[in-house]
């Protein structure tokens, strides 16, 4: 086995994930985080179809999956005096398994520690490519020397920035703005979320899994790219603000507990293209190669992209020349499919004009719609045929969901 050795940027679901995979083929990976630890919270996150749920049973953590599930999140659009206008099902955006992001750490974390070194609160500041290896410098001042380097860092990816450009050169804007934040207090009749729209706006409250007596905000509006400091928390909330603030139905409640949110997340609906997955010996893997911010199916594709990166990983004895190339072949494709279900996310959810919302109500109030909608989602991760790495992973599970 060569480049044994293998550093892994991000600690959230493809880098865990991949570490898994690698410690079970015999390689020695490392995760860094720049978090100082796990990042608990966050919102669903969803599996669906075959090859998703074939993954995670090879890798031992269906079950415990299945064991946390949500049961799905039912989207319901309505007026301002909350009356109903459309309604999305639970399988609309829970698929077959919906889990909340941190709990999903959690379960990959738990299934890797064991042949994975974890470091914490720290992160990639330099990276050098040489013929021997990657000489990778740390913010904490450490460095190390390492075979291969893989970024799972999300879509504003460190390890991408260092090793192939700027930001702006692979990711492109998507015309809107996502933001959610727990609502301590607002207690919610049962978990479904209610979606209240105005022209180029989007405001939603939903049940937390956790605490009935907590609630979460979501909030989507169409902007040109902004210019705004990404660790200002103060300049987003005031974002957020400025943009809701005029608009009625529950949306005053949602504003009154933004200043006290400590878990704000806030970020741009964008994509990531790329013309390759990898460098040298340096590669990417989930939405720091294929990201879409929202409606991209990027959780089920990070999954798979660790499961087929690690295999060929494996299957070429750790060449890299070869395993990268072929990865970025057989997974490219389907990723790049299920990009384009986020490419209309903001329009779909916030559409721009209140024609267009009547629109969508109207069409997705038919069964026949919503069937085919549903349909072509899971269409889209079932497009490649499963590689079968049993032959260099002799403990692997031969069986997937079904049995087969």
């Amino acid at each position: 086995m060569r480049n044994r050795t293998v550093l892994i940027s991000g600690a959230s679901v493809a880098g865990p994930a991949l570490a898994h995979w690698l410690g079970r083929y015999g390689f020695r990976p490392t995760v860094v985080e720049i978090a100082p630890g796990l990042r608990p919270g966050g919102n669903a996150v969803d599996f669906r179809g075959e090859n998703h749920l074939t993954v995670l049973e090879r890798m031992g953590v269906l079950g415990p999956l299945r064991a946390i599930q949500t049961g799905g999140t039912a989207m319901r659009f309505v007026d301002a005096q909350g009356r109903r206008l459309m309604e999305l099902p639970a399988d609309f955006a829970g698929g077959d398994l919906e889990v909340l992001r941190g709990e999903l750490s959690r379960v990959l974390y738990e299934h890797s520690r064991d042949a994975t070194e974890y470091i914490f609160g720290d992160s990639v500041t330099a990276l050098t490519d040489t013929a021997d290896g990657v000489r990778v410098t740390f913010a904490s001042g450490a460095a190390r020397t390492f075979d291969l380097v893989v970024g799972a860092d999300g879509v504003h990816s460190q390890v991408r920035r260092l090793a192939f450009g700027p930001e702006a050169d692979f990711v492109r804007h998507l015309g809107y703005y996502v933001a959610t934040w727990s609502v301590a207090g607002h207690s919610r009749a049962g978990r479904d979320s209610l979606l209240h729209n105005a022209p180029g706006l989007m405001a939603s409250v939903g049940g937390d899994h956790r605490d009935p007596h907590r609630a979460l905000a979501f909030v989507m509006f169409a902007s040109p790219p902004l210019d705004y400091d990404r660790h200002d928390l103060d300049a987003q909330r005031a974002i957020v603000h400025e943009r809701f603030a005029g608009l009625g139905w529950e949306v005053p409640r949602l504003l009154d507990a933004l200043p006290d949110a400590t878990d704000l997340y806030f970020d741009a609906i964008c994509r990531v293209d790329l013309p390759a997955w990898s460098r040298g010996r340096v590669a990417l893997v989930g939405d720091a190669a294929a990201g879409a911010t929202l409606g991209g199916m990027g959780t089920g594709t990070a999954v798979l992209g660790a499961y087929i990166l690690a295999g060929e990983l494996a299957r070429a004895k750790g060449d890299h020349t070869v395993a990268y190339p072929r990865y970025e072949a057989l997974l490219s494709g389907l990723a790049r499919r299920c990009q384009k279900s986020g490419d209309g996310a903001g329009k779909f959810l916030a559409p721009r004009r209140a024609w267009t919302a009547r629109a969508r109500n109207a069409l997705l109030n038919r069964r026949w719609a919503m069937d085919m909608t549903l349909r072509i989602a899971r269409n889209r991760t079932e497009s490649i045929a499963l590689p079968d790495y049993r032959q260099v992973g002799g403990d692997l599970d031969a069986t997937g969901p079904s049995g087969r």
